[in-house]
C-alpha cells in the first residue's frame, strides 16, 4: 500500500493513487472498494473519499452508482477514430456494439442566425431539427442535435431517421456524396436536460462536438451539436507528416 503524504492536499493523493491503480490494474467495470474500506486503508475521512471520487468521476474515470458502488468506466475502450466521415452506427459495429437510435425530436423550422451561417442559409430559411439518442449496447453515449436545409431534403421525414441511418440516407435516397466533415471537440459539463437523458449527474463530464458535413459541391448538407458522455468516448486522430 502506497502510504499517504502530509506535503499535498488528502483528497489530490488520494486521485492519484486511484488513478494509477484503474490504469494499471483495473478494467471497465471493475468495481472500486466502497467509501468505508478506503477510509479505513488509507486512513482518510469520509469527506476527503468523496472529493477523490467525485473528482475521478469528473475525469471520465469512474461511474458512481447509486446503491451499487464505484466502478471502472469504459472509457478504455478502443478510441474512436476521427480520421474520415464519422458514423456513430459504422463505428459501434466495427467496436462489436450495438448501436441503437431514438429519435426525440423532429420537426422543419426557420433557420436560426446561427444555424443559417453554419448550413450557408439565409436567416429564416427552413431548416430540418432532429433531436437523437444514440446508445451502444442499451447504454445511451449521446445526444445529437441536426440540422439539415430543408431544400436538400424535400420528403424526408421522421420514421425515415427512426428506420435507416441517416448518413445511408443522405448517400442512398437522396443521392448525395459526401466530401468531407470538418469536426470540433471540446470538454464539458452536461447540462441538466441532456444529463437526464444520458443518465448521467447533473454537471458531469461530457465532450461536445460540433460537425458540418459537405458534398462534392461543398454545399453544407448537415450541421449537427453533439454530447457525449465522457465515461463512453475515447477520441483518437492521426497525423501523418510529409
Amino acid at each position: 500500500m502506497t502510504p499517504i503524504s502530509r506535503k499535498q492536499p488528502l483528497y489530490d493523493q488520494l486521485v492519484d493513487l486511484l488513478h494509477e491503480k484503474i490504469e494499471n490494474e483495473m478494467g471497465p467495470g471493475d468495481v472500486l472498494p466502497s467509501e468505508r474500506e478506503l477510509c479505513e486503508t488509507y486512513g482518510l475521512s469520509r469527506t476527503t473519499v468523496r472529493l477523490a471520487l467525485a473528482e475521478l468521476e469528473r475525469q471520465g474515470l469512474v461511474t458512481r452508482q447509486h446503491g451499487r458502488g464505484t466502478f471502472v468506466s469504459d472509457s478504455v475502450r478502443e478510441a474512436t477514430n476521427l480520421m474520415g466521415t464519422y458514423s456513430f452506427t459504422e463505428q459501434m459495429k466495427s467496436m462489436g456494439r450495438v448501436p441503437t437510435t431514438v429519435v426525440l425530436e423532429f420537426d422543419t423550422r426557420e433557420a436560426p442566425k446561427h444555424i443559417a451561417a453554419c448550413l450557408g442559409l439565409r436567416i429564416g430559411d427552413p431548416v430540418i431539427r432532429m433531436k437523437r439518442l444514440r446508445a451502444a449496447d442499451g447504454i445511451p453515449m449521446m445526444v445529437e442535435r441536426t440540422y439539415l436545409p430543408a431544400s436538400e431534403f424535400l420528403g424526408l421525414t421522421r420514421t425515415d431517421v427512426e428506420s435507416q441511418p441517416l448518413y445511408d440516407i443522405v448517400e442512398k435516397v437522396y443521392h448525395e456524396t459526401i466530401r468531407v466533415a470538418e469536426e470540433e471537440f471540446c470538454a464539458s459539463v452536461a447540462r441538466k436536460d441532456d444529463a437526464e437523458i444520458l443518465g448521467i449527474s447533473e454537471a458531469a463530464p461530457v465532450l461536445k462536438l460540433y460537425r458540418t458535413t459537405f458534398n462534392v459541391k461543398n454545399t453544407a448538407i448537415e450541421y449537427t451539436r453533439s454530447v457525449a458522455r465522457a465515461d463512453q468516448f475515447r477520441y483518437k486522430v492521426s497525423h501523418y507528416r510529409g
